[in-house]
């Protein structure tokens, strides 16, 4: 009789060959040696290159030699590029789907998540990017007189440092609108997820982007996460808050701009006219998507006490009915978390609470049969200030429950946490829903939805406030940040300066009578 540790065994030798190794880390620089293994097992499931500090500089040396062609390349041929990716990933997903679940243990339907995030971002700036990128004319100091240009230029070789828990959304998807601006990219996966980050990396090339442009280097992130940091033109980060800072002095020593998607402790509002069958549905998406290992995951929820015990009903059931599993193929609701790390978080933030008066109304215990890092999705009641998991990211499959009396308590306590990243209200009001939404300190806000429909609406900014990072992905700011905005003023005719004749006291109150003229204009 086959176990779960059998199978996935099984899967892993079928799926990672050293065919499909040995064609994917083609071009990675590395003279040393590293593994990446799957959660699934806790087993080796393939060796890597691993990059030294020279050769992460060698690896921007030819990004650079690379992006000045990539960069004179029309906008609409760089874009043609992304819109071919985006039919390739979907007639191939399966592919990936399964190095997402092996080198993550999560969910398929979980992975075929990241697919949907990098296709929509490849459609939208396939699309858009012309439009976003083009040169804009702008009114100048004098009208008529002032023709005002301004253009965008990439800002060179942009440095990525991508984490695991969304391999192939948070490394692909980042770097699509940084190559269509024209940029180059040196990426640094997660070592653990890295054959997703690199699969990308050469559909992307099947595509047609040329092979140096994108270069990816592989080790531990002390070692070389800070060499990116050293030679990048700008840099992405997504991971925790800690590193982030880090990330982002090194950044302001070298006076690069940096873009920052760190942690969260998001908080769901269930109010007391919410559909509580759709909350309670959405709130175990919300809560245990990817096990809870999601940056916009919802980690907090308030409920309206008078239907608190309702609702809590409603989810405790339908938290214990998930199905948790490890294979490759679709059904299981949650599968595992990533790491012996993740696994310990939750395991300490459950004892916590639980030793100082907290209640486990679901789950609450580890699933070593199933894997070695496989844990029960577990709601927490009785949460008091103090407790680890009230006030620390979790980063897995808990949640806490909190119960508020009117929509001023709730709005107070979903702000108070230096967080800022992703929050959720379910009401039947929408003018009731969006009021709260207003008022909730929070990069993005969904409405009768846990995250993805703010995510997944990718012509709108998203990212986080206060120690959820800084800067935005998606939309125009997703792609405005990899570039280097450029004002080309003509001036015409006249000077900006007395002319004619005219004295300084004189061209003064000449200028003074134009402003005054403009405002009564209305001109901008």
């Amino acid at each position: 009789m086959t176990t779960a540790l059998d199978d996935a065994r099984t899967h892993a030798a079928r799926v990672v060959t050293p065919e499909l190794v040995a064609r994917l880390t083609r071009g990675v620089p590395g003279s040393g040696r590293t593994a990446c293994h799957s959660p699934l097992t806790g087993e080796r499931l393939a060796e890597l290159p691993e990059t030294t500090v020279p050769e992460v500089a060698g690896a921007f040396d030819r990004a650079r030699a690379a992006q000045q062609s990539w960069a004179a390349l029309p906008v609409r041929r760089r874009a043609a590029v992304l819109l071919r990716f985006h039919d390739l990933m979907l007639r191939r997903q399966d592919e990936i789907l399964d190095l997402i679940q092996l080198e993550t243990g999560k969910a398929r339907l979980h992975a075929h998540e990241e697919v949907q995030a990098v296709a929509m971002a490849a459609r939208h700036y396939g699309r858009k990017a012309p439009a976003y990128l083009r040169p804009r004319r702008h009114t100048g100091s004098i009208p008529v007189l002032t023709r005002v240009r301004q253009l965008r230029h990439p800002r060179g070789v942009v440095g990525q440092i991508a984490p695991w828990n969304y391999p192939l959304e948070l490394s692909a998807g980042d770097a699509l609108p940084a190559l269509v601006a024209g940029n180059a990219l040196v990426m640094k996966p997660d070592t653990e997820t890295a054959l997703t980050a690199l699969w990308a990396r050469r559909l992307l090339i099947e595509a047609g982007l040329p092979e140096d442009v994108w270069q990816v280097v592989i080790g531990a992130g002390p070692v070389v996460g800070p060499a990116v940091v050293a030679h990048a033109d700008y840099l992405s980060f997504t991971g925790s808050t800690a590193t982030g800072r880090a990330v982002a002095q090194g950044a302001a020593a070298r006076l690069v701009g940096a873009s920052l998607e760190l942690g969260g402790k998001n908080a769901m509002l269930v109010l007391d006219d919410a559909d509580l069958d759709r909350a309670a549905a959405g709130a175990v998406r919300a809560c245990f998507s990817s096990a809870g290992q999601l940056c916009i995951s919802v980690e907090r929820l308030y409920v309206h006490q008078s239907v608190a015990d309702v609702f809590l009903e409603r989810f405790t059931a339908r938290t214990r009915a998930l199905r948790l599993g490890g294979g490759l193929d679709w059904g299981a609701d949650m599968g595992s978390l990533a790491s012996q790390a993740q696994l310990d978080t939750v395991l300490r933030h459950i004892k916590d609470a639980v030793a100082n008066g907290a209640t486990v109304l679901a789950g609450g215990h580890p699933r070593p049969d199933l894997g070695p890092y496989f844990h029960e999705p577990t709601v927490l009641d009785g949460v008091t200030p103090g407790m680890a998991v009230c006030e620390q990211e979790t980063f897995g499959p808990v949640v806490s429950v909190y119960r508020f009396r009117d929509e001023d308590e709730a709005v107070e306590r979903a702000n108070a946490t230096p967080y800022g990243l992703n929050s959720s209200v379910w009401s039947r009001s929408a003018p009731r829903a969006r009021r709260i939404a207003a008022r909730l300190r929070t990069g993005t806000v969904n409405i009768n939805e846990g995250y993805a429909a703010a995510y997944g609406s990718v012509q709108a900014p998203m990212g986080g406030m206060g120690d959820s990072g800084l800067g935005r992905r998606h939309g125009a700011e997703g792609i405005h940040k990899y570039t280097e905005p450029q004002t080309i003023a003509h001036q015409r005719v006249l000077p900006l300066a007395p002319s004619f004749g005219m004295d300084d006291r004189q061209y003064a109150r000449f200028i003074s009578g134009s402003l005054r003229l403009m405002k009564t204009l209305r001109l901008r």
